[in-house]
């Protein structure tokens, strides 16, 4: 799961998500006023700084990975920054994945040669109490996404992120000495709220520090180390017991903060709270010290300028054109939840130990992880190619396929019938995860960027973040009451419906919004035309005015060539000229004459 990000993008064209020009040159002006003979060349802001020292040129120097070359930002200072925040993402993922192979163990479930203890001396988990152990991580998330968009506003970005290592150590070590339910169950109450805490600043943080031609790269790293910490956990819940496992999933976090607590705040909030020495200070060590910063520094304050002078309320929600993507966009979360994945996840090892696969339930689980790990990579790869729509069109339907079957596999061992499909439900579940993966895992959460004007992303991304974890939290609740109901036959088939409509409704209801500008985007709801136009509009417009200059020269322009100026303006219905050559007469009348005449005693005048 990622998260919602309010950060400040900006496309390739120079202009910011909603639609804000790119600043002119601060020397275009100044360099403008001088005269020719005082006038110096201007640097453009993409310009390389190599020629300002030989020891810039150096062998040393050339060969620094934080160097900026050829006109392009450094990317080593924001890779490193970027791969400790995503740590973070890590530990979310630890969080997500814990209750799948501690589930097991606390319910007695677990027919590995572990021999793990219970919580208390009462005995095993029931199945009510393993749901409400798993699903209250949601409810923890709840609390800690509002908290964590008041929090990144107020106190940072980086602050933020440092100060989740208080409930992320009071969440683990109440897990890891808990004595009783109610312990237990606090724990992973503070865990969520660190999910939450993680789910809104890191991924902002992230959209805030990453130039653009790597700031899909960047956001696409969250995802996929939500996924490695999922990997993670499972792997390391394979051999050992879950008190030792939430130790182990403490290491990320202190990490985390301790990685983060060296690093440097966001430049968009060091400018959103009137501190420009420090904003320029942070984006000049981000995009490398060669790098000329002054261009995206003015882009940026005109942005946050402008966001805070159209600040939306939740009465701007029910503008049409607001309204309609917003709805799409809590459809998205809803049919993600509603799909079964977290339900699925946060009980992986309990699935294969019912449907008694050919491979043990902990292998099952770590190949599902590992699969969804590389899908997530792939996902990455595939969102600015294939599109949006069609990508969720796929997803939807291959993971209606795929419930279907495993519906089907459950169905059938009901019924005594299914010895030889042990291979079903792990391969159902590899084309499960992998579909989500590609599509409704991160394309709801980068819709809801791409969806929302800047003025209103603050508070429809709050909600549809809300709308996310909550679903989250009911359906895993009430998996394991479901699958005692309806049998686990009827809970895959009923995830498969689900996933059905999800199909019909991104054929029928969802937009493209790949290669999009918010304004375009706004503009296909009904919302006000957008002042830009796309590259080859700009060119077929600069064509047709060449048409009409083409049409222009034939028919008016009027030939200049070896006349005068007084041969010229006479060509125009000017004053004729003095000694001028005049058509002979055809007829020798006396008017003629009178008239000739008395041209010749004119003098030329202007």
């Amino acid at each position: 799961m990622a998260a919602t990000n309010d950060a400040w993008e900006w496309n390739e064209g120079g202009e910011a998500s909603d639609g804000t020009p790119e600043a002119s040159h601060p020397n275009a002006a100044a360099a403008a006023a001088m005269g020719a003979d005082d006038q110096i060349d201007v640097v453009d802001d993409t310009t390389p700084l190599l020629s300002a020292t030989e020891d810039d040129q150096s062998p040393g120097r050339m060969s620094d990975p934080n160097f900026a070359v050829l006109g392009t930002p450094a990317h080593m200072s924001q890779y490193l920054t970027a791969g400790a925040a995503t740590l973070g993402a890590l530990s979310m993922g630890a969080i997500m994945g814990y209750s799948s192979p501690a589930g097991v163990q606390l319910t007695g479930s677990n027919s590995s040669s572990l021999n793990c203890s219970f919580v208390s001396d009462d005995g095993p988990l029931s199945d009510d109490q393993n749901s409400w152990f798993s699903s209250t991580v949601n409810v923890g998330a709840l609390i800690g996404a509002p908290l964590g968009g008041f929090c990144i506003n107020t106190f940072g970005r980086r602050t933020t992120m440092v100060a989740t290592i208080v409930p992320f150590l009071l969440g683990w070590l109440l897990i890891e000495f808990t004595s009783n339910f109610a312990m237990l169950v606090s724990g992973r109450i503070f865990c969520g709220i660190c999910a939450g805490l993680v789910s809104i600043s890191v991924p902002t943080y992230l959209g805030e520090i990453a130039s653009s031609d790597i700031r899909g790269l960047l956001g696409a790293g969250f995802q996929l180390m939500v996924t490695v910490g999922i990997l993670y956990t499972y792997a390391l819940g394979a051999g050992v017991c879950w008190q030792w496992l939430a130790f182990a999933c403490l290491v990320p976090a202190v990490i985390f903060a301790v990685c983060m607590f060296f690093s440097k705040e966001s430049p968009v909030f060091l400018l959103a709270h009137d501190k420009p020495n420090e904003a320029k200070e942070s984006l000049q060590f981000f995009r490398g010290d060669a790098y000329n910063i002054e261009s995206e520094l003015q882009q940026l304050t005109q942005s946050i300028e402008i966001a805070k002078a159209n600040k939306a309320s939740f009465r701007d929600l029910k503008t049409p054109y607001i309204l309609k993507p917003l709805l799409i966009s809590l459809s998205l979360m809803f049919f993600q939840q509603a799909s079964g994945v977290n339900a699925i996840l946060f009980n992986l090892n309990a699935i294969f130990a019912s449907a008694d696969v050919e491979m043990t339930a902990d292998a099952s689980s770590i190949t599902i992880a590992a699969v969804q790990v590389i899908a997530t990579g792939v996902g990455a790869v595939l969102m600015d190619k294939a599109g949006r729509k069609l990508l969720l069109i796929v997803s939807s339907a291959a993971m209606c396929i795929s419930l279907v079957t495993m519906g089907t596999f459950f169905y059938l061992a009901d019924e005594g019938e299914a010895d030889n499909l042990g291979w079903l439900p792990l391969t159902s579940l590899i084309v499960f995860i992998t579909a989500f993966s590609i599509g409704f895992g991160p394309i709801p959460w980068l819709m809801m960027g791409e969806l929302f004007a800047a003025e209103v992303r603050e508070i429809a991304g709050t909600l549809a973040t809300l709308t996310n974890w909550l679903m989250s939290f009911i359906i895993t609740l009430i998996f394991q009451p479901l699958r005692t109901a309806i049998h686990d036959w009827g809970v895959y088939w009923l995830f498969a419906i689900v996933c059905a409509v999800a199909l019909f409704f991104s054929i029928f209801l969802v937009k493209e919004t790949k290669g999009k500008s918010i304004e375009e985007i706004s503009y296909m709801f009904g919302g006000p035309q957008p002042t830009a136009v796309h590259d080859w509009g700009v060119y077929w417009l600069f064509a047709t005015v060449c048409a009409v200059a083409l049409f222009f020269s034939i028919f008016v322009v009027k030939e200049t060539k070896g006349k005068s100026i007084e041969e010229i303006s006479y060509m125009f219905g000017g004053p004729q000229l003095v000694n001028s050559k005049q058509p002979k007469q055809k007829s020798g009348g006396s008017l003629g004459r009178q008239g000739s005449e008395a041209s010749e005693s004119e003098p030329f005048t202007f």
